[in-house]
């Protein structure tokens, strides 16, 4: 997610890319699916395995954001003074804030007041760069320490809490609980990403990038990325069956043994978790091992989303949000009705509205297709201008 004037790494490309075409997946769910107004698709005690896995499946998408933002941060620096790095990871985080609490939220709402504020991944990942900004004039090993300390030892505040509506409260909510806040007169605070682990995450990313420099070939970093994916899928396995550590929320036998291993796999998201984080960076470091060379037509393609994740990302939010204005007032409801003060799904206005998820399928389908020749030509335009400072911002 930072420009880089060097060649650019085709397998981290498109594992972004496909993380980012899999997330319009999630959100088309919010704003068309009917049970998306009625429960939550993790609920074992409701949903359908089908729509589990439709729902767990963008689990991937938040992580490997996190996680190769600080990839591309190294990848960046390898030809920069650390200052300089610095310098623009800082104003880079800033930038980020400043998106999240206003041009992404408008996009999620269509509410010109701005009275409900959601603290999502974008707001995660500025933070973790501002973070950054101040790691990166340590030595590597010590920014290593630091995020395996913050994801593998965050955990044990899981049991620490902080009385809400009070500033401790919001402090701690935005550092490790996920919580909601009154402020102000009829304006709400939702931390949905506290930023503790991803900052952890970043900070491992970008000492992950230190396998793409010159002192390593292809066969060893394919060795290195391989023994790492499979040694972090394996903890998983082993921590998550012993309901050891890893995780507020143990998994219990259920009334099926399918059903019991999406109790597995329900891992804690909000704030991640250490077994979230292995079941879901694990296979992705896997899926890097064997992604050195994509030439192939669709992998080409799929790439594109990856080199212009920003722009792709804001672009989708006031697609899918449009496009349910139209199928809201398609459908007989106002629409007003998709002009939000609350969470989507939280909506008392839209009690009856959506659609099955098959239409939700098409719908992702039509808009990740669509979006394909926008951001094609936005990612020829940065391309032909690597010169213009203010496109490593969008």
């Amino acid at each position: 997610m930072i420009k880089d004037s060097s060649p650019r790494i085709q397998g981290i490309d498109l594992l972004r890319g496909i993380v980012m075409i899999i997330m319009v997946l999630d959100h088309a769910r919010f704003y068309f699916h009917a049970d998306a107004f009625v429960y939550d698709p993790l609920d074992l005690s409701q949903t359908s395995a089908f729509l589990f896995f439709t729902r767990w499946i963008t689990h991937y998408c938040a992580a490997v954001f996190v996680f190769l933002a600080g990839t591309s941060a190294f990848l960046a620096g390898r030809k920069k003074e650390p200052r300089e790095l610095s310098n623009y990871l800082l104003s880079r985080g800033l930038w980020l804030i400043l998106l999240e609490v206003t041009v992404v939220n408008f996009g999620w709402f269509f509410n010109p007041l701005l009275n409900f504020t959601i603290l999502q991944v974008i707001w995660a990942i500025g933070v973790s760069m501002v973070t950054l900004s101040l790691l990166v004039r340590l030595p590597v090993k010590f920014i290593f320490i630091v995020g395996a300390v913050i994801v593998f030892g965050h955990n044990l505040l899981d049991g620490f809490h902080v009385s809400a509506n009070s500033i401790g409260g919001v402090l701690w909510s935005l550092l490790h609980e996920s919580k909601s806040f009154t402020v102000g007169d009829g304006r709400t605070l939702l931390v949905v990403y506290p930023v503790l682990p991803w900052i952890g995450t970043m900070a491992l990313g970008y000492c992950f990038g230190t396998l793409y420099t010159e002192s390593y070939t292809a066969a060893k970093r394919q060795q290195i990325l391989t023994y790492i994916g499979v040694g972090a899928i394996l903890l998983f396995v082993v921590l998550r069956l012993s309901n050891f550590y890893g995780d507020a929320k143990s998994w219990t036998v259920q009334s099926t043994p399918l059903f019991t291993l999406l109790s597995i796999l329900d891992t804690t998201k909000y704030p991640p978790s250490l077994l979230y984080l292995l079941m879901t960076l694990g296979p992705s470091i896997l899926f890097l091992a064997f992604a050195e060379r994509v030439p192939n037509f669709l992998s080409q393609r799929i790439m594109v989303f990856g080199k212009v994740p920003m722009f792709y990302y804001l672009m989708h939010i006031y697609v899918l949000h449009t496009l349910a204005v139209m199928l809201a007032v398609f459908s007989g409801y106002p629409a007003s009705s998709m002009v939000f003060s609350t969470w989507i799904s939280q909506s008392p206005e839209l009690s009856g509205y959506g659609f099955n998820l098959g239409v939700v399928y098409f719908i992702w389908a039509i808009v990740v297709v669509g979006l394909y020749p926008l951001c094609r030509h936005y990612e020829n335009y940065k391309r032909r201008n690597r010169q213009q400072v203010w496109l490593s911002y969008l």
